[in-house]
């Protein structure tokens, strides 16, 4: 669905990796490794089309980067989720109102019959109408997953979601992802936390890849 080859990205002169290479195929669940500054989120924006890669070639859903324009790049969006470090929302809103917000923007009502039953799925039934401010960093972070997947994505791509959270509330959101990639969905989460990559073993197969000296490489055998 979503294929980086042999891509490089440079920034302010400077070459942030290059030579490489990642594929996120439908029910693949992978997880990004790598110290600060390697580049793992510049990795994350241009499997979602925020980037353009500087050399080499990125596919979105059998199409090159490249050639989608500015309405194309916002329709291939529709398709990945992305729960993003440092979730936004509109403080003015609900919480239900800022989960429904991709719809809302898209004009669709298509999924809107399945919104009390999402908020559920993420156990935020009792906060359902509080606004932002009022909602822990765990609830936010839940908020931010039913956010990235009220538009039933086929990708997933989360980066650091459990870093600003404590150990249980970790687990219930990769509980959530597993989920989610059980249903047919390709997953990618960027992580320090080998901890959580650990408690990942015994719920899912995944690959673990570490971003290093601007090379990618497989940091061990299937979990």
């Amino acid at each position: 669905m979503i294929e980086l080859d042999n891509v490089a990205y440079s920034y302010g002169g400077a070459e942030l990796f290059s030579q490489l290479s990642l594929t996120l195929a439908p029910a693949s669940f992978q997880f990004l490794t790598g110290p600060s500054g390697a580049g793992k989120t510049t990795l994350l924006k241009l499997c979602y089309g925020e980037l353009q890669a500087t050399a080499g070639e990125v596919r979105l859903f059998d199409r090159p980067a490249r050639d989608l324009d500015r309405d194309e790049v916002a329709m291939t969006r529709r398709r990945i989720g992305v729960v993003h470090q440092d979730c936004q929302f509109l403080d003015h809103l609900s919480l239900t109102e800022n989960i429904a917000l991709p719809l809302t923007v898209a004009g669709r009502t298509d999924g809107m019959e399945n919104l009390e039953d999402l908020i559920s799925w993420v156990g935020l039934r009792k906060q359902a109408n509080q606004l932002p401010p009022q909602l822990s960093g765990g609830e936010r972070q839940r908020a931010a997953l039913a956010r990235a997947v009220i538009m039933s994505p086929d990708v997933i791509i989360a980066d650091e979601p459990t870093g600003n959270v404590d150990w249980e509330m970790s687990q219930r959101l990769l509980t959530l992802l597993v989920e989610l990639n059980r249903m047919g969905k390709a997953v990618l989460i960027a992580t320090h936390d080998l901890n959580l990559i650990r408690a990942a073993k015994s719920q899912v197969s995944s690959r673990v890849l570490r971003l290093k000296d601007r090379r990618l490489m497989q940091a061990g055998a299937e979990l």
